[in-house]
């Protein structure tokens, strides 16, 4: 069973969200909070799998609530909900050490595969958000874009297919089954990707793999 806490000041927005994820028999959203104070408290309490943060709540942001988090229960992978006008906080959200990221507005089953990645220890950003990000760096973005394909050419075949698989938020496993290699190899691959990469995360490195072109934005 995957236990979620979910924050978020907007009552409806918890209600629709806890909805949504009732609908996996495997996910139970063990605690909710309306301010990011309260979410650290009961992330404390209840030492969920998941925590899905709203950006901005009133006492304590979804950023400071996640450097917290990360800083009191580092085990709790965290998620940021965040609308579309709210990717300047990204990249502060990944320096928090965010796992996922996710719109409100997106497909329900985007919302539980999210939070199932992140739960398997997999990165997700929803691809909205990284196509959003990504074309407003204007002609920053193509500099990027440029150096992410530069840093990534020292990367092998098999490790570029895995770096545009984290990129998508596929977990170890699933990369194994896609791949058709064991779990054990796919964690090889994965380290030596990070390492190659100097990326401290699977978040760090699903955003270069999205700046290299290496997944489908559509």
């Amino acid at each position: 069973m995957i236990r979620v806490l979910l924050a978020d000041d907007e009552g409806m927005i918890r209600a629709g969200v806890a909805a949504i994820l009732a609908t996996d028999p495997e996910i139970e959203v063990v605690a909710e909070a309306g301010d990011g104070a309260a979410a650290v408290e009961l992330a404390r309490a209840h030492r969920p799998d998941v925590a899905l943060l709203d950006i901005r709540m009133p006492r304590m942001d979804g950023l400071a609530a996640a450097a917290e988090l990360r800083r009191v229960v580092p085990e709790v992978a965290v998620v940021m909900l965040t609308t579309f006008d709210e990717d300047d906080y990204v990249a502060r959200a990944l320096v928090e050490g965010a796992s996922g990221f996710l719109l409100k507005a997106a497909d329900p089953r985007e919302l539980i595969i999210g939070v199932r990645a992140v739960a398997e220890g997999a990165a997700f950003l929803s691809p909205r958000i990284a196509h959003r990000v990504i074309a407003s760096m204007g002609p920053a973005g193509l500099s990027r874009n440029a150096l992410a394909r530069k840093r990534t050419a020292v990367l092998t075949p098999r490790e570029k297919e895995v770096l545009g698989l984290l990129g998508e938020g596929c977990s170890n496993q699933d990369i194994a089954a896609r791949l058709h290699l064991s779990e054990g190899t796919v964690k090889g691959y994965v380290s030596a990707v990070l390492t190659r990469l100097e990326v401290k995360n699977r978040v760090q490195a699903a955003i270069l793999a999205y700046e290299a072109g290496l997944v489908d934005q559509a």
